[in-house]
């Protein structure tokens, strides 16, 4: 059995509210094992035997669509996904230590060429972006709600659909599930302490 982790859009957001004990019952229906959730904002464990994480994700929206009624946009990472992700650090020590936050978007897809240089185009002083792979790093130099930047301009320049997690949020998750290694007890780098430290700060607002 293989662990993922599935991100779900419009979970607890925008009026649809969906508690976490019905979460974890709904994904048992669909097969899965190991079903645990992470905080109540759509952030579920499970097991399965099968590897595709496309599949799994037309599996998961197709049981959430017919339960709840309206469509729940998946995004699953395996863990050693999830693992890459969290210990990613693109912007430079200072400059998070600056910023009010830090985002991460999982993406339907990789963007190409043309999808990241209409990303970068959204560069602002108060936001700026880092692609790698199937997700964007969102780095917020002031509070949110000065910025222009959303999940919905996101998609609207790019045509990718998305759902948004604190940094903080990405690496508890990570460092929860993460396989013990014989690094494990060593002193954490300096640069990830002072990430650690600045995404404990605040609590991102909700961008679904």
């Amino acid at each position: 059995m293989t662990r993922h982790f599935a991100f779900l859009r419009a979970i607890n957001v925008g009026g649809h509210v969906v508690k976490m004990d019905h979460l974890r019952r709904l994904f048992e229906k669909a097969g899965f094992t190991g079903v645990e959730t992470f905080i109540a904002s759509g952030n579920v464990i499970f097991e399965s035997r099968a590897r595709d994480t496309r599949a799994l994700e037309r599996t998961i929206e197709k049981v959430l669509r017919e339960a709840l009624g309206y469509e729940v946009a998946t995004f699953v990472r395996t863990q050693e996904e999830l693992e890459a992700v969290a210990a990613h650090e693109p912007f430079q020590a200072a400059d998070v230590e600056a910023a009010r936050s830090l985002n991460i978007a999982f993406l339907a897809g990789p963007l190409d060429g043309d999808g990241e240089r209409r990303v970068m185009a959204l560069r602002s002083e108060i936001d700026d972006f880092h692609v790698r792979g199937r997700e964007l790093f969102w780095l917020c130099r002031g509070f949110q709600r000065d910025s222009s930047f959303s999940n919905n301009a996101f998609e609207r320049a790019v045509g990718v659909s998305s759902t948004f997690r604190g940094v903080n949020t990405v690496r508890k998750l990570a460092a929860k599930y993460r396989a013990p290694s014989p690094s494990d007890g060593q002193k954490p780098s300096a640069s990830s302490t002072t990430r650690s430290r600045k995404a404990s700060r605040s609590r991102p607002k909700r961008r679904s």
